[in-house]
């Protein structure tokens, strides 16, 4: 180890961190444990990242795979991934004009529609709504879908009235969801996103389905929810209490609005641990960060070299500016680091682990008492995050509608797509009165008429607009009356 390292003490933040914590409004999630477990693995020493062929200090690391001594040749490195079964349908022919009938049921009264309404609720196959919705010039610029997970069971709302049934098997279950998601990456503007809620059942397929879809270069994330408390403990497993979130971008190019949590104090105290003179917050992060460089910030400062396969976050004239304001700190040993101050109104930015969007585990939650519903706190950040007031949301397994919920709160327009009944029961009394206590449904209440609204919306209920496929119209036709009806 070199005279510079054996003076330079154990980082409690990565350099990421600095360069987080320099972003307005925003405190980073990485924790000081950590960085420690990261430090302990590598006996001391932080683990370069990110440095090119040129700043490497050695030969690359001899392997026994360099032989490439396979008894069957692999395939080349260019090579793509395919999914290969019968019936996988061309995409010309997913993205064809069917020119579907649809509906719009207004109080009894039938409007034949040529455009689908901003604002509305479609009762039908998805694939037919999305197919109209391709085929006229109005594009989402954010789609959320929780489709089913594969599970091979039925589901039942809270009343124990059957919703729908999750029994495909497991090729018909791909490339219905291939052929919905094609659709979907055609509905979406060139700066929008997609989040796809899944199981662990079907998870990496889809994974490997939304690389081929949206380009392995479009993922963003691999977000694991924490759905509850404590569920599903079993003697030769461990128990699942996680879904997941599979974030995808159309391109490189995607609106991104950073969102961030309060902090608790615990975690303040843990990662501004330092107090100045003045009562303020704050700790410490090195000033240095990976790679060599030849311009300024590989200089020399203070007649201090940046470590070995590093160099200075900042040019010497700003470390100057820094240490003149007393933002620099000096070790004993000479070692510099500069002082990040907590400020009040930062925010923790999400990391990919959520903890804190849970399924409805409380009496007092509102909910629909439709199964699978989301925590609609989640869905309003998701909404915030990758869409702008204005912008157009959809959900094509809207479900209960939390989604929809979620997007005309933000002053979004939406439109959900689902082809269960119940779940148009549930989208429908949802957006033009409300949703109920958990306890209601527990406990056997009476549910609160139409008048006593638990929600009390800017915009009428006529303005979820109700539109249902004409063939269902057809064949359905009282079932689909009494919903407008709601």
């Amino acid at each position: 180890m070199s005279q510079q390292s054996k003076r330079d003490p154990p980082p409690t933040t990565s350099s990421w961190d600095t360069l987080v914590d320099s972003t307005p409004g925003y405190a980073v999630s990485l924790s000081s444990e950590f960085m420690r477990c990261s430090i302990l693995v590598t006996k001391g020493r932080a683990m370069a990242t990110g440095i090119t062929k040129r700043e490497q200090h050695s030969a690359d690391a001899i392997s026994a795979l360099d032989l490439r001594d396979e008894p069957f040749p692999l395939p080349g490195d260019s090579e793509a991934v395919t999914l290969s079964y019968v019936n996988k349908a061309p995409v010309e022919d997913i993205v064809a004009d069917y020119s579907r009938k649809f509906m719009r049921l207004e109080r009894g009264v039938e409007h034949a529609l040529e455009q689908m309404p901003a604002d509305s609720f479609v009762l039908g196959d998805n694939f037919y709504a999305l197919n109209k919705l391709l085929h006229q010039d109005h594009k989402a610029t954010l789609i959320y879908l929780d489709p089913p997970y594969g599970t091979g069971f039925d589901f039942h709302s809270r009343d124990l009235e059957h919703s729908y049934g999750d029994r495909m098997g497991q090729v018909t279950y791909l490339e219905f969801m291939r052929r919905r998601l094609i659709l979907m990456r055609e509905c979406m503007t060139s700066d929008g996103s997609i989040y796809v809620h899944i199981g662990h059942q079907m998870l990496a397929h889809l994974k490997v389905l939304m690389d081929d879809i949206f380009g392995s270069n479009n993922f963003r994330n691999l977000i694991c929810r924490r759905k509850c408390s404590s569920k599903n403990f079993t003697r030769k497993q461990y128990a699942n209490l996680n879904d997941y979130i599979l974030f995808y971008s159309k391109s490189k190019q995607y609106k991104w609005n950073q969102p961030g949590i309060e902090p608790e104090q615990s975690w303040i105290e843990r990662e501004y641990p330092k107090i100045d003179k003045l009562g303020r917050r704050y700790k410490l992060v090195p000033i240095h960060a990976p790679g060599t460089r030849n311009g300024e910030t590989g200089k020399p400062w203070k007649g201090l070299e940046p470590p070995p396969g590093k160099h200075w976050q900042y040019s010497p004239s700003k470390l100057d500016e820094f240490d003149r304001q007393g933002d620099i700190h000096w070790s004993r040993n000479g070692n510099p680091r500069r002082k990040i101050y907590w400020v009040s109104k930062k925010k923790v930015a999400l990391t990919d682990y959520w903890d804190g969007y849970r399924d409805a585990h409380h009496q007092s939650i509102k909910i629909t008492g439709y199964p699978t519903e989301k925590n609609l706190e989640m869905l309003r950040m998701i909404v915030t995050a990758s869409s702008e007031p204005g912008d157009l949301v959809i959900d094509p397994f809207c479900g209960s509608g939390t989604t929809l919920q979620a997007a005309r709160d933000t002053d979004r327009g939406y439109i959900g797509i689902d082809a269960s009944f119940m779940a148009a029961k549930a989208v429908m009394r949802r957006m033009r009165y409300g949703v109920e206590p958990m306890g209601d449904y527990v406990n056997g209440k009476k549910r609160l008429p139409k008048a006593q609204s638990l929600f009390h919306f800017d915009r009428t209920p006529a303005k979820c607009a109700f539109v249902v496929d004409s063939r269902l119209l057809d064949e359905y036709r009282g079932e689909v009356i009494g919903i407008d009806g709601i």
